[in-house]
């Protein structure tokens, strides 16, 4: 009865010392620059541009305010034919790029998954990680380099076998598919150390046993490899979408959105409509549309292609 009595008396809360109190705080301490940094560049640009795309944002009146605009900036976006022609530029981009991207690492991992010797290996790894650790910027500037019409690389070796020169940047359909080699040279490797992780991933007491029965590397990808290789394959899709719909910085060290409008993908049009034509309202819009065209290409692949292996 007593020790009833003693289980229905709230318990005493003892008071929390100083030192208790500073190590609370302790961790909250560290982690305060990294959510700060997180606040300023990732979470309030997104809630500032959600706002500018539904406000009259016109940077050369900023003093008749910015009034609510409802849906407005993106029916001007909608209607807009150089922001639809961009967005297409942009999906095109998207649609080759991609592919080329998953076949090139794909191969590539397989090369590195099979009996290379470690020392090749090692080296081929060393390599693919070269053009990863390149910025954009830097590779737009090489790129315009070595493509220049006069004094290219390119077009140097080109004269070794008495050819004419090509305009590789002046050319509409030549810039485009220069700007496409250089975006499958520089993230190819990303896509393929991906999928070389993936693949280290795989019983290897099941390949061996498949290896016993059929000598078909096809047999091999398709019943022991891919399910294994399809979280990658996914995790590769999304990233390489998010990059790819924003490009920005490489085409515009490389081409500038030209000649005319061959390279000017979605970003480039978005930010000469923000920052050369004023209209911040529209070009939020833009830039939402944007984000929603990721999420919608990002779920799909994991609607279609995500899979977890179970080994």
């Amino acid at each position: 009865m007593l020790a009833e009595q003693q289980r229905a008396q709230p318990a005493l809360s003892l008071p929390v010392s100083k030192r208790e109190r500073r190590q609370r705080l302790t961790p909250w301490l560290f982690l305060f620059p990294g959510i700060g940094v997180l606040l300023a560049v990732g979470i309030y640009p997104v809630i500032y541009a959600l706002w500018a795309s539904v406000h009259k944002v016109d940077l050369v009146n900023l003093a008749a305010g910015t009034p609510f605009d409802g849906a407005q900036n993106y029916f001007s976006a909608f209607l807009n034919s150089l922001f639809t022609g961009a967005v297409a530029r942009s999906l095109l981009f998207l649609a080759i790029s991609l592919p080329l991207e998953l076949a090139l690492g794909m191969l590539i991992a397989l090369y590195l998954h099979g009996t290379v010797l470690p020392r090749v290996r090692s080296v081929v790894r060393v390599v693919l990680v070269i053009p990863m650790a390149m910025t954009p910027v830097v590779v737009g500037l090489i790129g315009s380099l070595v493509f220049n019409n006069q004094f290219g690389l390119v077009n140097y070796l080109i004269g070794f076998g008495h050819m004419q020169s090509v305009d590789w940047l002046g050319n509409s359909q030549l810039a485009y598919l220069t700007t496409l080699a250089l975006q499958v040279w520089q993230w190819t490797p990303f896509v393929t150390l991906i999928l070389v992780a993936s693949l280290a991933t795989v019983p290897p007491e099941i390949e061996e046993a498949l290896r016993l029965e059929t000598k078909s590397w096809l047999k091999r990808l398709r019943y022991v490899q891919l399910p294994f290789l399809l979280p990658g394959i996914t995790a590769a899709l999304i990233f390489q979408t998010a990059y790819i719909v924003k490009l920005f910085d490489m085409v515009y060290t490389l081409t500038g959105g030209g000649p005319g409008v061959s390279t000017e993908l979605v970003s480039i049009y978005i930010e000469r409509n923000a920052f050369r034509a004023f209209d911040i309202g529209t070009a939020a819009a833009q830039s939402v549309i944007l984000l929603v065209i990721t999420i919608v290409l990002s779920n799909l692949y994991i609607r279609f292609f995500y899979v977890e292996a179970e080994a």
